[in-house]
């Protein structure tokens, strides 16, 4: 029995050291596991920290941008909106009315008494009526025909004048309502110096 137990207790030291290397195996692997994820977490906060100073770059170069196009079309000194009410553009229509002719004899007076070098940048909306691609082309018509009637009428100079559409896409009222939709049938012209 003696060398049975001897035996025993061989084998059971044997099974230890080997556990205990396999034990010391697994340590090192999780230490190693460890270094690497802290150096990957240090590389990640390393970018984190560069992606935030992108983004804070990105921002103050977005702000220099809007000042620079602030800059280039002037100070808005005047602001005139002609309405389907006055203007009574006919559905799918961008011909002046004898009504929005006088609107525009009334902002041209308004702009020389001013007596100021401006800049005219008129945008065309629509309301969601039809497909957003002919909302685009009509509300770029309306536009047009204003910047033709003052071009033709008054001489403002082409190179003055700017005609922007919106279509549908801002608009000043709700469109589930006639009413709605008459508001958002407009032209705005914008005026900087």
């Amino acid at each position: 029995m003696a060398g049975t137990g001897c035996a025993t207790k061989k084998f059971v030291l044997g099974e230890v050291a080997a556990l205990d290397q396999k034990v010391e195996g697994v340590e090192s692997a999780v230490e190693e596991s460890q270094k690497r994820i802290k150096e990957h977490d240090e590389k990640l906060a390393t970018l984190g920290s560069l992606i935030s100073q992108q983004e804070s770059e990105l921002s103050k170069f977005d702000s220099k941008i809007e000042e620079v196009k602030k800059y280039a079309r002037g100070k808005l000194i005047l602001q005139e909106t002609i309405r389907n009410e006055e203007t009574k553009f006919k559905m799918d229509s961008y011909e002046l009315s004898v009504e929005a002719k006088e609107k525009l004899d009334e902002f041209v007076e308004m702009l020389i008494a001013q007596d100021k070098g401006v800049y005219l940048e008129i945008q065309g909306h629509t309301d969601t009526t039809g497909p957003e691609s002919w909302n685009l082309l009509l509300g770029k018509k309306r536009a047009e025909a204003v910047m033709e009637y003052l071009h033709k009428k008054y001489n403002i100079p082409l190179h003055r004048m700017e005609v922007i559409s919106y279509g549908s896409s801002e608009p000043a009222a709700e469109n589930t309502t006639r009413e709605g939709r008459v508001q958002n049938r407009r032209v705005e012209i914008l005026v900087y110096e």
